[in-house]
């Protein structure tokens, strides 16, 4: 029996860069972790394909999983629903892989509350006008737009004190680094490591 993978949440205010340092850590040699597939009412976009990018289902299909507790969090966005489907998660975690999660606070905090045991970390940027600079220079926004999030990035910096472990996103490089050291001690922590080494005492007779 595989011993069961973490649960590995990086999250963080909308444009700190979760995405670009979670795609820099998936290209490090040396990791093997699970991104997880979200599912979502949404339809799929040229080249998407279901399974990979997005679990694609009817509203009424994620409706029913949402009431069969299935759902290890969610959303609704602009008529869609959006979220992370619990038994995919389970699944891998049963067969012994870490399953990284890049998600939105308010998911964080509903996945904190169903999974305590999950390793969560909070990628803050170096300042709010740094936050700022960032997403004017991504050049996608309205600037109307860049100001509701930043102000929504002011109430949710704070809710750090809810998080494991904070890594400030001052280089990407740097962050990854950290995020991989927290892992490597999330590994040996005591409740992980124990059952497995006491089995393999058991085995010594």
């Amino acid at each position: 029996m595989s011993k069961r993978g973490m649960l590995i949440v990086l999250s963080g205010p909308s444009g700190v860069g979760k995405g670009t340092v979670r795609k820099a850590l998936f290209n490090k040699s040396n990791v093997d972790f699970k991104y997880s597939i979200s599912m979502t009412t949404r339809k799929p976009r040229p080249g998407e394909k279901n399974g990979k990018d997005y679990f694609f289902v009817t509203k009424d299909q994620f409706k029913q999983h949402i009431r069969k507790g299935e759902m290890l969090e969610y959303a609704q966005y602009v008529d869609n629903y959006y979220g992370t489907p619990l038994p995919y998660v389970n699944k891998m975690r049963d067969e012994g892989h870490d399953v990284f999660l890049e998600i939105e606070v308010n998911g964080a905090m509903q996945i904190r509350s169903k999974c305590p045991d999950g390793v969560f970390i909070f990628l803050t940027p170096p300042s709010i006008p740094a936050l700022k600079k960032r997403l004017i220079g991504r050049g996608t926004e309205s600037m109307p737009v860049i100001d509701k999030r930043i102000e929504k990035a002011k109430r949710e910096i704070p809710m750090m004190r809810n998080y494991d472990y904070v890594v400030l996103n001052d280089k990407v490089s740097k962050a990854v680094e950290k995020i991989m050291t927290i892992i490597r001690s999330e590994r040996l922590r005591v409740n992980r490591v124990m059952p497995d080494y006491l089995a393999k005492l058991g085995d010594d007779k």
